[in-house]
């Protein structure tokens, strides 16, 4: 492959990850099923024998250092101290995603994250007593410009638009911009950050180790008193526009929203997180502030805290702080499940683009037995440039500029996909590159993995999971997932046995079980021809 072509390749990929990422709120670092974050801590000497180096001190300092404590409102707090440096990090993990949206008011979660970065009633106002009228005021008047816009009175609307833009100008001057973020960063604060996913979502940011009480201040009034209200119709727009960007005006935006609502006919998973446009367009306040009281409760909420802190400190803080939190029961989502696959489905486009292909096969969710064994075969045909289908779409066929797949799409707390991609090389087919694709996986069906391949794959992947837990934020991030998902922060530990017991044979029977024509989604990404 030249360098043009290797260029190339790249920005394109980096066009679908950052779709994939932004979009459907698919975090590498923290997704339940990636295998380059749950694999060996270890590397195994054979693949039934486990190595003299055991992760089990590791475990056994982790354990030394970590609590665990519930407050009586139900919210949960994992602490590590971790004194190396001092700084501390620190993570919300809301148990609550875009699944979890009322049908027809998809992308509401999303919404939510964005506007808890506005403020409270003390925070990012210059005076909340005169700023609420307003806010409620523009509340009505776009109640109202929805009913004249329906009933078709044009003149109406006008002029209901005009008084609402000065209503907005008149509450935009009682705004203090980006006042929380201010705050954060004058104390020494970075990271300020939030991710929404199907499954969840996460705020986190890290502070210097002497601004714990700080942090406790500002998180806490964060979600007991924030203003749901406030810059509500502006954050709608940029919404909106970051939905153009990452969807309408993307072709591989538009391919994977059709792809990922044919691959799913009844999990919420089919749907996309950042929400549908009309669906975006038609939200309210009311909305969001629902949504927010039903998902936000403290038996909803887990928190860690990972760095140079003392534990008794933190939970003195947190029941100062969270503790004014009233308790509420956990929320229940009916999820309903998703049918099983009895054909092969497709989906085609013809779009100003470069050629993809895309093939998923539903998988089980990330608690299941054999979700060890995706991992394996995950890291097997897309780990880097030694994996099967670089080896052989990419350097050998030069089928494709770049070919890969992973676990866990769109999510891993239900069962899910695995899903492959690949970008056509010039004066090639998505046909082409198909056919290949079918042959590397049916050798998973028919050729046992050698020893040598399975250890290499674990080693890789080994790396992987130690620099993520390096961190704090990433040991934060690791934690959370797996407590809330798995029932238990442990798991992320234990993962490593069930790896090691990994053998070919499991390999060969999760590869004929799950790579089948019915069970097998495709998508076909055309150029347009002019």
């Amino acid at each position: 492959m030249n360098q043009l072509s290797r260029s190339i390749s790249r920005r394109l990929l980096a066009i679908l990850m950052a779709t994939v990422v932004s979009w459907w709120g698919w975090t590498p670092e923290v997704a339940l099923a990636q295998t380059p974050t749950l694999l060996q801590l270890q590397p195994s000497k054979t693949p039934t024998t486990k190595a003299p180096t055991s992760i089990q001190p590791y475990l056994d300092r982790v354990i030394d250092q970590l609590t665990e404590f519930r407050l009586d409102n139900g919210m949960k707090f994992i602490v590590l101290e971790r004194h190396q440096a001092p700084v501390v990090s620190f993570l919300t993990y809301a148990d609550v995603g875009g699944v979890d949206e009322p049908e027809g008011q998809t992308g509401v979660a999303h919404f939510l994250e964005h506007l808890a970065f506005k403020g409270t009633t003390r925070i990012g106002t210059k005076d909340y007593q005169a700023e609420k009228p307003l806010l409620e005021r523009l509340e009505q008047l776009d109640t109202q410009i929805r009913a004249a816009r329906a009933n078709g009175k044009q003149d109406e609307v006008a002029k209901l638009e005009a008084t609402f833009k000065e209503v907005e100008a008149q509450a935009d001057k009682l705004v203090n911009q980006n006042e929380m973020g201010q705050i954060v960063e004058q104390a020494g604060g970075v990271g300020l950050n939030a991710t929404t996913s199907a499954e969840a979502t996460r705020y986190f940011y890290s502070f210097p180790a002497n601004k714990l009480e700080l942090w406790m201040s500002l998180e806490s009034d964060r979600f007991l008193e924030p203003v749901i209200r406030r810059e509500f119709y502006k954050e709608k727009d940029v919404i909106l526009e970051e939905r153009r960007m990452r969807v309408d005006n993307s072709p591989i935006g538009m391919m994977i929203e059709k792809f990922i609502d044919t691959a799913f006919t009844v999990h919420p998973y089919r749907r996309p997180v950042i929400g549908y446009d009309q669906d975006i367009r038609n939200l309210t306040p009311v909305d969001v502030e629902k949504f927010f009281e039903t998902y936000y409760v403290p038996s909803n909420i887990t928190i860690a805290v990972v760095g140079d802190v003392k534990t008794a400190e933190v939970k003195r803080l947190a029941q100062i702080y969270f503790g004014r939190y009233k308790a509420a029961p956990k929320p229940q989502s009916e999820i309903a499940p998703e049918p099983k696959q009895t054909q092969t489905r497709e989906v085609t486009l013809e779009l100003p683009s470069q050629p993809w292909y895309l093939e998923g096969y539903h998988r089980p969710s990330g608690t299941h037995p054999d979700n060890a064994v995706y991992d394996i075969i995950g890291g097997l045909l897309s780990n880097g440039r030694t994996s099967r289908l670089y080896k052989s779409l990419v350097e050998q066929q030069r089928l494709a500029l770049n070919a890969q797949g992973f676990s866990g799409f769109p999510g891993d707390k239900y069962p899910n996909l695995m899903l492959f991609y690949a970008l056509t090389a010039p004066g090639h087919t998505v046909d082409e590159v198909a056919v290949a694709l079918s042959k590397e996986i049916d050798k998973l069906k028919t050729e046992p993995v050698s020893t040598v391949e399975l250890e290499r794959v674990k080693t890789q992947a080994r790396a992987g999971l130690l620099r993520s837990l390096n961190s704090n934020s990433g040991m934060a991030q690791q934690l959370l997932e797996y407590e809330v998902k798995t029932g238990s922060w442990r798991n992320l530990f234990k993962q490593l046995d069930e790896i090691v017991a990994v053998t070919p044979a499991d390999i060969q029977r999760v590869a004929k079980a799950a790579f089948t024509p019915e069970n097998r989604t495709i998508g076909k990404l055309l150029s347009k021809k002019a």
